[in-house]
């Protein structure tokens, strides 16, 4: 088998970089016609997000925000001194709800009295979890208990409490609705909103047929897997269907369209890289039904199943991202009619409904790191 990191090559080597090199902090880079580049750090293992300033006649709109930080803040105001031709922000759009994406809206809102462009999902979900509506404590313990996670584990994932509120400085209480095929108009050019499920409730990434340019979000990313996962306020979803079923509308773009992510480098070769994601996941569906079948009749329980999705040592953080995303994997695989689903003592177990060969995992991650830092 070739090591992770050729393979990570090979498939990087199949799409194209057309852009150059990564711009400066605080500086911004053309990539397409009144279309501009720039990227924030952040404070995890994924360190950066890239944001979008489009160019308007009388102003500029800014796609997704960076998360609430001082650094973040002195880049914007670094950009607004010296990049912005003396003509002010008009409008904000948020792709989701998460901190490196809207963490500085409220903020960016205020500054220049410019409206927040999100989808209703995304909105309404950032608002409850920065006023901590989303989950209580007893419904997240509950909700690892009855996925294997031993007692002595559980308070692992009570660390996140309030670490939304800490990224996300507060909302505009009002917003403008994106809706998945309603066009907006953005620096005199016709953007059609796709709308994605799976990272996130209703992400929006952003199609412009003229300029042949995907502003991506976290939907297509260029070298990594983006997070995909079930949380405790919805404990059933199946995420990753609904991630993968969603791959259909950006199929329907061109092969040759300017992909804007919010991770890595602008890439050409977005089926290219669609069919990689659906190869990646499908490797990883099969391992785990192996697995689970290798367990026997008791089957095997979302906590098992953690380090065959991620064979590697996770920190405190990593594992609550790493728990949710085999979730993901393991209801999907339920959907598919691979594994079933028993309450045996108050604790999901699942079991392989094929008769499958006795077998290793494949041992190779297809060069595709899944993403389970903060994005």
């Amino acid at each position: 088998m070739p090591d992770a990191l050729s393979e990570s090559q090979r498939l990087l080597a199949q799409l194209r970089f057309p852009c150059g090199d990564v711009p400066e902090p605080g500086d911004i880079k053309n990539v397409a016609p009144g279309i501009h580049w720039l990227r924030m750090p952040l404070p995890f293992q994924l360190n950066h997000i890239n944001l979008w300033l489009i160019e308007e006649k009388d102003g500029w709109t800014i796609v997704d925000t960076g998360i609430n930080s001082q650094d973040t803040r002195a880049l914007w105001e670094k950009i607004f001194a010296e990049k912005l031709q003396g003509k002010p922000v008009v409008r904000v759009i948020g792709t989701h709800l998460h901190p490196d994406h809207i963490g500085l809206a409220g903020w960016l809102c205020e500054k220049w009295s410019a409206p927040l462009y999100m989808t209703l999902g995304e909105y309404m979900s950032a608002q409850a979890a920065r006023n901590d509506f989303v989950e209580s404590e007893e419904t997240r313990a509950e909700h690892v208990k009855r996925n294997g996670v031993p007692a002595e584990r559980i308070a692992n994932f009570h660390r996140h409490k309030g670490g939304y509120a800490k990224g996300v400085v507060p909302l505009p209480t009002s917003y403008r609705r994106m809706i998945h095929a309603h066009p907006i108009i953005i620096g005199g050019h016709r953007w059609d909103v796709i709308v994605g499920r799976g990272h996130a409730p209703e992400h929006a990434s952003l199609w412009c047929p003229e300029l042949n340019v995907m502003i991506a979000g976290d939907q297509v990313l260029p070298k990594i897997s983006t997070n995909v996962g079930v949380w405790p306020n919805e404990p059933l979803a199946d995420a990753l269907t609904w991630f993968l079923d969603g791959f259909s509308r950006f199929r329907r773009l061109p092969a040759d369209a300017l992909v804007l992510p919010s991770h890595g480098f602008p890439f050409i070769g977005l089926h290219t890289r669609l069919d990689q994601l659906v190869a990646h996941h499908d490797a990883r569906l099969n391992d785990m039904e192996l697995a689970i079948a290798r367990m026997g009749p008791n089957g095997a329980t979302a906590w098992d199943m953690v380090p065959v999705l991620f064979p590697r040592h996770l920190d405190n953080n990593q594992i609550v991202f790493a728990f949710g995303e085999t979730l993901a994997h393991l209801h999907c695989l339920e959907t598919r009619a691979r594994v079933k689903r028993n309450l045996v003592d108050g604790v999901y177990r699942f079991t392989a409904l094929a008769d499958l060969n006795a077998q290793p995992p494949a041992d190779d991650t297809d060069g595709v790191v899944m993403d389970i830092g903060q994005t």
